[in-house]
């Protein structure tokens, strides 16, 4: 195994999806603090990992395998979690417009991960790599805004009661603010995984006529 800096940085993002899926389901703020720390840690990771190989020129081909798969695990770990605490516990982390996140959200945005996946390997047999683009990029940005954010809600939804500042103005002033933003940013995330994919298709459709090489 090629452990150049970048790849172990992958690797320890891996490593840390079952901890992101175990804490949000125990009780109390703390723990869901850690996990958003823990998340917005791995998310820069994400993008200092690439930007170091790059700068190295540690382009791995371990690497290439490793960083999408980490990106689908932790997005598993997260949506689960995020929807079945919100499913169930709608009385405490009732989003604005959205309430729950709809099971249906969860399952677009893990599907159009896995058929964007099999895409790639079926062009990589005709002989074209497809690389990350544009609505892409700002897609995986707004998705992890949205899942940033959920986590965020569910820690300050925990902790207003028994820090004594539920009827507080300015928790009130924020419980509208981040209610907002997370149903928000569900929305865009939402909207880009439909347009990218979308994109994807249309940009490499000659390929539904090209002969496999």
């Amino acid at each position: 195994m090629n452990w150049t800096l970048p790849n172990i940085l992958t690797v320890a993002r891996i490593a840390i999806t079952p901890v992101v899926a175990l804490l949000p389901f125990i009780e109390g703020y703390w723990p869901k603090v850690a996990c958003f720390v823990i998340f917005i840690a791995a998310a820069i990771t994400d993008i200092v990992d690439g930007h170091l190989a790059r700068r190295n020129n540690q382009v791995t081909d371990l690497g290439k395998l490793l960083d999408p798969l980490a990106d689908k695990l932790l997005l598993l770990a997260t949506l689960v979690p995020i929807w079945w605490i919100s499913e169930q516990r709608h009385d405490l982390y009732d989003i604005p417009v959205w309430g729950s996140i709809p099971l249906w959200v969860c399952l677009l945005m893990l599907g159009r991960e896995v058929a964007m996946t099999v895409f790639r390997s079926w062009a990589q047999g005709r002989g074209v790599v497809i690389a990350a683009q544009g609505p892409g990029k700002l897609k995986h940005v707004f998705q992890s805004m949205f899942i940033g954010g959920t986590i965020a809600w569910f820690a300050f939804r925990n902790a207003i009661k028994p820090l004594g500042c539920e009827q507080e103005r300015a928790a009130l002033w924020w419980n509208q603010f981040h209610g907002g933003f997370v149903a928000v940013t569900l929305a865009i995330a939402l909207v880009l995984t439909i347009y990218s994919f979308v994109i994807y298709l249309y940009r490499y459709r000659e390929l539904f006529t090209q002969p496999k090489r």
